[in-house]
């Protein structure tokens, strides 16, 4: 039975972040998007950190190959298996999650608000780094990363309150199957 209610919560988390990560396919505000939600998601309710990581990054990558290669594919003229800047935005992603393991060990809203707002800054953090470091339009100097940095602050509320948005439907989608579904409770599971 242990086994079985492992599997379930595990499916169950895993099925959000999908759902969630196609969700990206919606047409929505700019940066606005469940990339901070899932992260935070993971890092909270995976019991081994490894998938934490592994599954939403999974889940982000198949929707990046669908965002890249059907909404944006007139601006590519090949498949696109990764962007340019992919690699500080998975990064960003998976400091995301490490992030949201020391704080979300307890679930409540005052953590889930304080982790929604950290995410938003290391993601604004690291990709507006790499866009600096990568791009070519900001020269490599102090004034253009200060530069870099100030052009994405007006994409920095979108940010936050995809954070917000993605993490209240994520969190409170799974706790209202928790208060529903016994199945899904972890009490004397030993996770």
């Amino acid at each position: 039975m242990k086994n079985k209610k492992l599997d379930l919560r595990f499916g169950v988390i895993t099925l959000l972040i999908l759902l969630i990560a196609l969700s990206r396919l919606v047409p929505h505000p700019a940066n606005v998007s469940p990339v901070g939600g899932m992260a935070l998601f993971g890092a909270a309710y995976y019991s081994r950190r490894y998938m934490a990581c592994l599954i939403p990054v999974v889940a982000m990558w198949i929707s990046d190959l669908a965002v890249n290669n059907i909404l944006y594919a007139r601006y590519f003229d090949h498949f696109v298996w990764f962007y340019s800047g992919s690699v500080f935005t998975y990064g960003a992603f998976l400091l995301i999650v490490i992030f949201g393991t020391f704080i979300l060990k307890k679930v409540r809203v005052t953590n889930l608000v304080a982790a929604a707002l950290g995410a938003s800054v290391i993601f604004f953090l690291v990709s507006n780094f790499g866009v600096w470091l990568s791009s070519g339009m900001y020269p490599h100097t102090w004034a253009g990363l200060v530069s870099c940095y100030a052009a994405g602050v007006p994409f920095f509320q979108n940010t936050l309150l995809g954070d917000l948005f993605y993490c209240g439907l994520l969190f409170g989608a799974f706790e209202l199957s928790v208060k529903n579904i016994p199945q899904l409770q972890t009490k004397n599971l030993n996770l």
